[in-house]
């Protein structure tokens, strides 16, 4: 396997290997456009964000400024909104389902380092893929972490640290997030 299918199979890989360094300073580049842009450059907003972000559904609307590992590795469905500061680190696959809505400050993380220091020296670090179902808002300086699976009908409350699966018709919050209501 090269360090791309490793990274995409949640597999340890080498960040600088394989043309990763290119393919990050491309999403970069494309970025920076795009955070760039004035508030009156919407068609210009609509097309970048879909040359940024690797499958989208028909309405996608998000606020400068965004930020992204490689945008490729992202899947959001129809009638998706993100607010000002939303953060994907997109080295592991994140898929976003239809009617998703975040806050200001959302990131979500797929990347992780090995917690031992001579693991986490070698350069070696990995990718868990995130799932967020449909229907859900995510509130504001939210964080998910990798490997999390957020179901459909969900909440999250403001300033949340999502560490394990919330599953289906939930309200939940806190720092480590928990279940609170059913609906």
């Amino acid at each position: 396997m090269n360090q791309k299918e490793r990274m995409l199979a949640g597999l340890p890989y080498k960040a600088w290997l394989d043309g990763f360094t290119e393919e990050r300073t491309t999403a970069r580049l494309r970025l920076h456009q795009f955070n760039l842009l004035r508030p009156d450059e919407e068609e210009e907003r609509a097309t970048l964000i879909r040359e940024i972000i690797g499958k989208t559904g028909d309405v996608v609307h998000i606020e400068a400024p965004f930020h992204c590992d490689y945008g490729t590795n992202i899947s959001v469905g129809n009638n998706f909104y993100a607010n000002f500061n939303c953060t994907i680190l997109d080295v592991g696959r994140v898929v976003i389902g239809d009617n998703v809505m975040f806050a200001p400050n959302v990131s979500l993380y797929t990347a992780g380092h090995p917690i031992h220091p001579d693991s986490r020296n070698s350069g070696y670090e990995y990718g868990i893929a995130i799932t967020i179902g449909n229907n859900v808002w995510i509130g504001g300086n939210v964080i998910v972490n990798p490997g999390v699976t957020i179901g459909n009908y969900v909440v999250i409350g403001v300033g949340s640290v999502v560490t394990k699966d919330i599953p289906d018709n939930v309200i939940a919050v806190g720092s480590p997030c928990r279940i609170i209501a059913h609906r």
